[in-house]
């Protein structure tokens, strides 16, 4: 009787979460999978089951050159995240001895998360504008001899908000990974006659490796959905997949935009998996 009870009351324990999942995450994607598959004839959605959508994804150019859009915008960001958020993570975990200090420093990363990402974005234009800052100082320089065009509404500028937006997705995961390594371990290596590099790509590297792969994960997500950072600092002359389904909800094309979403979720968690593939994370959950 105990061992009955035991068992019914995990499953009374997670049933609530359980359907919290269920109702808030399962249910929404399956009805936006059923609707992929629905027609849209201008004026109203018309239920049917029909590869129509995913056919016109597939057969325009215009959509695939935006998804490779997209895959650029992604590199660029996860690649540029990686290079500044690993010196500035072994900078907190090794450089810095004070508890207190490191925190506070740590706690500096986090200040662009107390705006909203609007205006984090409309801040950038009086820096990059043609009489932002930059051109002011690049002309006052004798740099150039007119204003800079590409600083803002450009590839360049899309970038350079998403670092800036995600960038602390990609500290925090490492950082924790690089305080978790044994100090020990570093001393010893050294003792035996190590090299710094070594030290670097022998132990700090791979022990290091699952906390790149959360950020991995946090930033690739997060630049695959954006489409505010694109709209805003494109200045609508750039494209990316979650700007093109923003276009299509607004202009009510509901199932050509499922289509775009199924897909485009089907296309990240074949990144995530791949991610995993190559890195055991469990050690950092």
């Amino acid at each position: 009787m105990d061992s009955t009870w035991k068992s019914l009351r995990t499953y009374l324990l997670i049933t609530p979460q359980t359907l919290v999942l269920l109702a808030f995450l399962v249910l929404p994607i399956a009805m936006i999978g059923v609707v992929s598959f629905w027609k849209f004839n201008g004026y109203a959605m018309i239920p049917a089951f029909s590869w129509e959508n995913y056919q016109g994804i597939f057969t325009s150019q215009v959509t695939l050159n935006t998804y490779l859009n997209t895959f650029k915008y992604v590199v660029l960001v996860w690649a540029f995240c990686l290079a500044i958020a690993f010196p500035v993570a072994y900078f907190l975990a090794f450089n810095i001895e004070r508890q207190s200090r490191r925190i506070i420093l740590f706690l500096i990363c986090t200040i662009p998360f107390w705006t909203s990402n609007i205006i984090r974005m409309i801040s950038w234009i009086p820096v990059l504008g043609k009489e932002g800052l930059v051109n002011q100082a690049l002309l006052g320089l004798g740099i150039v001899n007119q204003p800079v065009e590409w600083l803002l509404y450009s590839d360049f500028a899309i970038v350079l908000g998403m670092v800036h937006l995600y960038n602390f997705f990609m500290i925090a995961p490492i950082f924790n990974s690089l305080m978790r390594i044994d100090r020990d371990l570093i001393t010893a290596a050294v003792d035996m006659g190590a090299s710094g590099f070594q030290v670097l790509k022998e132990i700090i590297l791979p022990l290091t490796a699952p906390g790149m792969a959360i950020g991995s994960i946090f930033v690739v997500t997060l630049v695959m959905g954006d489409y505010l950072t694109v709209r805003l600092m494109g200045g609508g002359q750039a494209a990316s997949v979650g700007k093109l389904i923003n276009t299509q909800i607004g202009s009510l094309q509901y199932p050509l935009a499922a289509a775009n979403a199924v897909l485009l979720l089907a296309i990240t968690l074949i990144v995530v998996v791949g991610i995993l593939r190559v890195v055991d994370i469990r050690k950092e959950l």
